[in-house]
C-alpha cells in the first residue's frame, strides 16, 4: 500500500499527538497568544477562502478532483488548505506557549511540511492524469506551497461555494480550533486555581 495513502485518508487525526505534548507543556504569555492567534487566524482564513473557491470539493478521502481550481488563493499557492494548516498548528504552537514552545513550533513546521509534501506528491500524480497539460501548465507558473507574491492569471470560471455552506464545509475545522484553544485556556485557568488553593 502506498503510504501517502493511508497519510491523505487519516490527514485529521495526525495532528493529535502534537497537540497532546503541547497542552502537556503549554504556559502562555500575552506575547505568544497575540502572534499565535493571529498567525492560526491568517490561516483559517487562507483555508476557508480556499473552499470558497474550490466549491467545498475539499473535504474527501479520494485523491482527485473535478474541476482544477485556479483562483482566488489557489492563483498564489497551488495548496493553499495545507499552507493555511501549518500556519494553524504553528499558531496553536506558539498561542499555547511553554518551556519546549520554540522546538514545538520548528517541529509543527518540519512535521506538517513533511506529511503535507506527501500528500501534494499523490496528489500531483493524479491531477496530472487527470488535467495533463492543463495541470502542467498550472504547476509551472503556481508555486506548490510558498505563495507567489503576484497571481497567475489565466482566468477560467468557477463556481464558488456561499460563505453559509463555506463555514458548513469548515465546520469540523473550525470546531476543532476553537476546543484546541477552549482546552490550553482552560488548564491554563485550571493551573492557576490549584496553584491559589495551594
Amino acid at each position: 500500500m502506498d503510504v501517502r495513502r493511508l497519510i491523505f485518508k487519516y490527514r485529521g487525526y495526525t495532528p493529535i499527538p502534537f497537540f497532546l505534548v503541547l497542552l502537556y507543556q503549554s504556559n502562555m504569555t500575552w506575547l505568544g497568544v497575540i502572534s499565535g492567534l493571529v498567525l492560526a487566524l491568517c490561516g483559517e482564513w487562507i483555508r476557508l477562502s480556499g473552499v470558497h473557491m474550490a466549491g467545498g470539493r475539499t473535504r474527501t478521502r479520494n485523491v482527485g478532483a473535478k474541476k482544477l481550481s485556479t483562483e482566488g488563493p489557489f492563483a498564489y499557492v497551488r495548496n493553499p488548505l495545507y499552507l493555511g494548516n501549518i500556519m494553524i498548528y504553528s499558531g496553536i504552537a506558539l498561542f499555547a506557549g511553554g518551556p519546549w514552545v520554540f522546538p514545538l513550533f520548528i517541529i509543527a513546521l518540519l512535521y506538517f511540511f513533511i506529511q503535507y509534501g506527501l500528500i501534494i506528491s499523490l496528489e500531483e500524480k493524479v491531477l496530472l492524469n487527470i488535467f495533463g497539460k492543463q495541470y502542467e501548465e498550472y504547476c509551472s507558473n503556481v508555486p506548490r506551497l510558498f505563495p507567489g507574491l503576484t497571481p497567475w492569471n489565466k482566468k477560467q470560471e468557477v463556481k464558488k461555494l456561499p460563505l453559509k455552506k463555506v463555514f458548513r464545509t469548515e465546520r469540523r475545522t473550525l470546531q476543532s480550533f476553537i476546543a484546541v484553544i477552549i482546552i490550553i485556556i482552560s488548564k491554563e485557568i485550571l493551573i492557576n486555581i490549584l496553584h491559589v488553593i495551594r
